[in-house]
This record gives structure tokens, sequence and C-alpha cells, in this order.
């Protein structure tokens, strides 16, 4: 079992401990995620990336965190392999994005 697989498992039990399930259809955490990855967002608004990341990491740490949960969650409901998901994108923006052949 790879630390993916792992992390999503626990996730899982932390949820199904709680008799959430029922609450976690894909559209429902599709909503939860962008939600979440709002919440990420709005730390860094009205100043610079520096100042937000000086002022605001424990609270980007619990909101990353909360956007991948939600993430694989809805890999659960939707029976994406997450590994399989990011190997496969990686190769197909390979293609449409090669590397440089000669780097500065």
């Amino acid at each position: 079992m790879n630390e993916v697989q792992r992390l999503m498992n626990k996730v899982i039990e932390f949820r199904d401990e709680r008799d959430w399930a029922f609450h976690h259809n894909p559209k429902d955490l599709a909503l939860s995620l962008s939600l979440e990855a709002s919440e990420l967002l709005e730390l860094f608004q009205w100043v610079s990336s520096e100042e937000a990341l000086e002022t605001k990491h424990v609270e980007m740490k619990e909101e990353l965190a909360d956007i991948l949960i939600y993430a694989l969650t809805f890999a659960h409901a939707a029976g994406i392999d997450v590994s399989q998901a990011i190997e496969e994108k990686l190769e197909k923006n390979a293609m449409k994005y090669p590397a440089p052949q000669e780097k500065a």
C-alpha cells in the first residue's frame, strides 16, 4: 500500500467513525473541495505572498489539509486511484508541455 492509499484509508476511517458517509457524495465533496480552496485563497487577500506565508502559515497548513482530505474523500467516492490519476496526468502534461531541450 502506498502513502496516498494509506492516507485515504485513514480519512475514510475517520469519516466512517462519525457516520458522515451519507453526506459524502461526489457533488457535495466537489463543492466542499472548492470552498476549502477558496478559504486557502482568502489567506492571500490584500497581502503579498511573502507576508501571507510569514503571518498565516499555520492557517495555510490547515486549509491545505482540508483540501487534501476532501480530495481523497472525493477520489474514494468517485472510484479514482489518485496515484494512477496523477501519473497519467503528468504523462499527458509532458506531451502537451514538453520540457525545453536546452536549459539556460
